[in-house]
This record gives structure tokens, sequence and C-alpha cells, in this order.
């Protein structure tokens, strides 16, 4: 038998195969077992009651499932799940259908259908994606469905309930609501968030190890002024609102690129124990509506907000709509003055923030500049980065390390020690010591006049200090 003869019989058996499970699944809605199921359970009244539904957002399916979980295991309420089963190309199948046998496509039950999605850091949950459960409480009999949503489908939860009048069918609605903000695997977690891949928003819980104190290399003026506004405020939470004052708060954090804007926010991050934490930059800014709301309900929260000069003069999706910058300051606004808020805001570029925030005065608090580092700071960077790495460099030679870096950036002093590191195992594998003359190999070539994309990528270029008298930076 040839090849193509043996591909064709497998064809015509699985074509076979699929006619014959078609035709058990839509032998008529009488006979369908779906369909029997569903109205075996709630009866024949119940059956021509209205079907009351309920649509989430995906970020929430993880804490629905949790909430289904604690429901059904309350006392005096018996659940029964069941799987539904079709081809894809299909699509889904609604309860309605179900109750009417209208319209179904190629249906059988089988196992429920699990998604297994994160409900922790390193940890998942097993989801039901698409469910009928058949439940019997005090209030009778009754169905609900959970829908997932398909591959191209809107990113949505559908929720339904079937074989209730509609004010009960809301009551048990509500329940799991309830649960679900109670039970939320979200609060007190540091999360990153997204523009999910079928749209909406996309949660990851996010992993940022603690930065110590000594670690975040500012003035002790700057880094106290920053510590004040957040960490001191969540501290005295009780006392200041026994004093009237609000806990809402805003910080910006500007300079220039590369000077240690986000390592000092994720400072305070690792500070504010306790709190909902969710971080947004890029098109995530997008999203601050979504996520202002969700910071409301899980509050203590921090909203860190990263490089919003991106967005200060986005004019949105839509014709017409605000900038993005403003939808933030609305947020704010939106936000209760005893709510426990913190909006940590960074960019690069305050001068085009500046005229958002004259206009909207009193949403940012406070604005601390994190600049260059001074002698001192250069000094403590080397050292940090250097951590770890044999270096042999005697006082003198770390001096003139310091002296060269003038107008350096942390990103720069950071780029510095590795390239170090990489001078020494050009020479000797595996890495033994980093003497001066591999830290000044390295510095050579990033100051040399081929490297000035490289110093800009890496912030404020060495060996550049404005001029007063010029428009522009004058090279020494």
């Amino acid at each position: 038998m040839s090849a193509s003869e043996d591909e064709s019989r497998q064809f015509a058996r699985a074509f076979r195969s699929f006619l014959e499970w078609v035709h058990s699944g839509t032998a008529g809605a009488e006979t369908n077992p779906a369909v029997a199921l569903v109205r075996g359970h709630v009866g024949e009244a119940g059956a021509q009651r209205s079907v009351v539904s309920h649509d989430l957002p995906v970020f929430e399916h993880v804490n629905l499932q949790v909430a289904v979980d604690a429901w059904s295991m309350q006392q005096g309420r018996a659940v029964e799940v069941h799987g539904l089963s079709m081809p894809p190309h299909f699509g889904g199948v609604t309860l309605q259908q179900l109750l009417s046998g209208d319209g179904l496509p190629p249906l059988r039950l089988a196992a429920p259908d699990l998604v297994d999605l994160p409900s922790g850091p390193g940890t998942t949950l097993a989801c039901l994606h698409t469910a009928l459960l058949l439940v019997r409480d005090g209030r009778g009999t009754y169905v609900v469905m959970v829908r997932g949503p398909g591959r191209h489908e809107e990113a949505v939860i559908g929720v339904e309930v079937a074989g209730l009048e509609v004010a009960p069918a809301q009551a048990v609605h509500a329940e799991p609501a309830r649960l679900r903000a109670e039970l939320t695997v979200y609060r007190g977690r540091v999360l990153e968030l997204a523009h999910g891949p079928t749209g909406g928003l996309s949660i990851t819980f996010a992993d940022v190890p603690p930065t110590p104190r000594e670690d975040v290399v500012l003035p002790e003026d700057v880094l106290r002024r920053v510590e004040r506004h957040t960490v001191d405020v969540a501290s005295h939470r009780a006392d200041l609102l026994a004093a009237g004052q609000h806990l809402k708060r805003g910080l910006l954090l500007y300079g220039p690129p590369g000077t240690g804007k986000t390592h000092t926010a994720r400072y305070v991050v690792g500070r504010m124990a306790g709190c909902t934490v969710f971080l947004l930059s890029g098109r995530a800014l997008h999203l601050i509506g979504q996520v202002a709301e969700m910071a409301r309900e899980l509050q203590p929260t921090v909203i860190v907000l990263e490089d919003v000069d991106l967005v200060a003069e986005d004019r949105g999706f839509d014709p017409g709509a605000h900038p993005v910058l403003f939808e933030l300051l609305d947020a704010m606004d939106g936000a209760a003055a005893d709510a426990d808020l913190l909006f940590l805001l960074t960019t690069n570029r305050a001068d085009l923030l500046e005229p958002a925030l004259a206009a909207r005065p009193g949403r940012v608090d406070v604005a601390v500049e994190i600049g260059l580092p001074d002698e001192v700071a250069r000094r403590r960077l080397f050292e940090l980065y250097g951590r770890g790495v044999p270096l042999v460099l005697d006082e003198p030679e770390v001096a003139d390390v310091v002296r060269r870096t003038e107008g350096a950036t942390a990103s720069f002093l950071k780029e510095l020690l590795r390239r170090s590191v990489l001078e020494s195992l050009a020479t000797s594998s595996p890495l033994r010591t980093v003497t001066s003359l591999h830290v000044s190999a390295a510095l050579d070539d990033l100051l040399d006049s081929d490297q000035r994309i490289t110093r800009v990528l890496l912030g404020t270029a060495p060996g550049r200090r404005a001029d007063p008298s010029a428009g522009d930076e004058q090279v020494r």
C-alpha cells in the first residue's frame, strides 16, 4: 500500500469517527445528554425562568475559582460538577441554549475542562474553564455555568445562573462576589500588570527581592524624604487618621536615566509590609483606570508607575480621549482622602510632566530629585557593585576610578564592573582577580569616543558637565 493510500484511509477513519461523535451529540435536543441533565435538574418550571448572567475580567478567573470552592463547601449546599465537550471550531455554548435545546453545537458531557492559573508566587490553581454546577440548597435546585473565553473570544469569564427567579439568582451571583473580595489571591502581593494576549488586563506575581537600605546609594536627606512620605505614613496610618490627616499621597521621583529611580522604588516596595503593590510601565500605563479601581478594593496599596513621561502627551487609544497622565490624575482624585493609597511615579523628563501637574495641583504631594551621584556616592556604588568581584585595587587606584567617573550614573558604574570582570576573563579563566589594569581598560573603552551611544544608554555620560554659558553640555 502506498503512503498516499494509507493517509487517505486514516483520514476516512478519522472523518467517520468525527461524524459518529457529532451524531451522538446532536441526535436532537430531547436526547442530548447535556440538555437532559440541565432540564432534569431545574424541572419544567425552572427551565422557563430567565438566565441571569454576569461577566468577569479574565484576571479574576483564579479568584472566582477560590470563591466557588469556598461557596460549594458551605453547609446546606450540595454541588455536582459536570463538564462539556465539543469540537474547538464550534465555539462555546450558553446556558440558555442548554435550556431551550436550540442552536446547539455538537455537544456531550465530559470531565470538567480545567486551566492551571497562577495563584501566588510559584503556585497555581486548577480552575474550571467550562463547567456546569448542579446545585441544591435552601433556594431550591438550580444550575450555575462557568464559561471561560475561547481562543478568539472576548477576554471575559461568564457566570450564568438558571432555574431560579431573578432576585434569588442575583443573590447567588452576589455570594461568590463577596467571597472573591475576601479571599482574593492578589491581596498583599506584588503584581506586575500588562495587556493580556487577548485583550484586557494580565496580572503576574512579581518576585521583588528586598533591597537593604544600605544598598540605596542616595544622600541621607534625600532617602529620608522618600521614606517619610511612604514608609513612615504606612507606619503611622492609625495615628494620622485619628488626627484627621489623609493617607492618600503621590510621590514623584525624577532625574536623569540610570540614577536609581527604579531601584529606590523597589526599596520602598520592599518596606511596605502588608500592602498590595501594582507595577506598571510602558503600555501597561494605559490600564491605570482598572488598576486604580482594584487598588481601592485591595488597600493598603502602592501603585508604581515607571517612566510616566512616556505617556505625558499620549492622547490615548480613542479619538478625543484625555492623555493617559490625566487619567492617572483622575484616578488619584477618585480615591477618598482616607484611602490608604500611595501613587509612586518615576520619570526621566520632569519638564514634560510639570505642565500637567501644575494644571492639576495636589495630586502629587512630594517630588524628589534622584540626581547624578557625587564623589562619595560613586565610591559607594563602586563598592556595592564590586561585591563578589575579586577586586585588587589600592586606595589611590579606587580614587582614580571615582575621579574619572565624574558625571556617571549608577548604571554606568554597574556596567563598568561587569566589563572589568570580562577584561580579566579575557586573560585568565576561571576568574581569579580583577586589578586596576582591568578596570582601567574597561573604563577607557566606555569613555572611548566610539562608545558615545553606549554612554547615553547608560545615562549621563561621564566626563561631561553642564556649561552654564552654553545651551548644551560641553566635553571637558
